[in-house]
């Protein structure tokens, strides 16, 4: 999820790995982790890596009944002030999020939370966000009643919201995009129309990838121009050296093979 400006990116809210990470689901990226020990040496490489660069990370423990509970971006969108709760795609992950949203409104002053219900559902990982330009992805883990959740949120904050068709090949919008800086979307061929994203801002551009290296096109930009990406894609790579960003890669291996990519692992507030 990419619901906050670079400017925002001060904090985050990660979440430990479980035991039972080898039961995580998996469809996309992998047949599936393998490896815990791995995973969580991964996932501590990743959350120095954003304290390197400022960030000031808070963890919570895992829970064993919920082996994708480290992938916390699904379970809470936060946006200037606001915490949209939305019920997740997938049955197996709804009770991931009591914790996290404990979490968020004790350590957001004045957060106002707004509720998800009924048969609307949403993950967090379908939604990116370019200036005061959001992007929602309607995919098989976030349906039109969803979406109506959030447009409802961003309409009262002055926000466009613009919803783009996910195809059977991938989970999530953030799967197949990210924007490494506020004016900047990466995106992989072969996956979504040319004009999926519509006429841009002056100044914002789509940055097309290419197919195979679909995976490195979720990044997390952060402030003063520093951006983080999973290892192995050097097309990406060398994009983002093009456009002036100071570049770190993460080995992300045991994390992508439960379909997980870097935004996933945290929430930022």
């Amino acid at each position: 999820m990419a619901t906050v400006r670079l400017d925002q990116k001060r904090r985050a809210l990660v979440r430990r790995i479980p035991d039972s990470y080898t039961k995580a689901l998996s469809k996309f990226f992998g047949s599936g982790p393998t490896d815990v020990e791995k995973a969580r040496e991964q996932h501590l490489g990743y959350i120095q890596a954003l304290e390197r660069h400022g960030v000031t990370v808070h963890t919570l423990e895992a829970d064993e009944n919920h082996p994708d509970c480290m992938f916390v971006e699904d379970q809470a969108v936060v946006i200037d002030g606001y915490m949209l709760l939305p019920v997740p795609g997938h049955p197996s992950r709804m009770a991931e999020q009591p914790p996290i949203a404990e979490y968020l409104m004790g350590a957001l002053e004045g957060v106002q939370t707004c509720d998800m219900g009924g048969e609307a559902r949403m993950d967090g990982g379908d939604i990116i966000r370019l200036g005061d330009l959001f992007f929602v992805g309607r995919s098989t883990r976030t349906n039109d009643l969803g979406i109506a959740s959030l447009r409802g949120l961003l309409d009262t904050l002055g926000y466009e919201l613009r919803v783009i068709d996910i195809p059977d090949g991938a989970l999530h919008l953030t799967s197949i995009s990210s924007t490494p800086t506020d004016s900047t979307i990466l995106v992989p061929e072969g996956f979504l129309h040319k004009d999926a994203f519509g006429d841009l801002p002056d100044g914002c551009e789509v940055h097309w990838m290419p197919e195979e290296e679909v995976y490195g096109c979720n990044t997390i930009g952060l402030p003063n121009g520093k951006v983080l990406m999973a290892q192995g894609y050097p097309t990406v790579q060398q994009k983002l050296v093009d456009l002036g960003l100071e570049v770190e890669t993460l080995d992300m291996s045991e994390i992508r093979a439960a379909d997980g990519s870097l935004t996933c692992c945290s929430i930022f507030y």
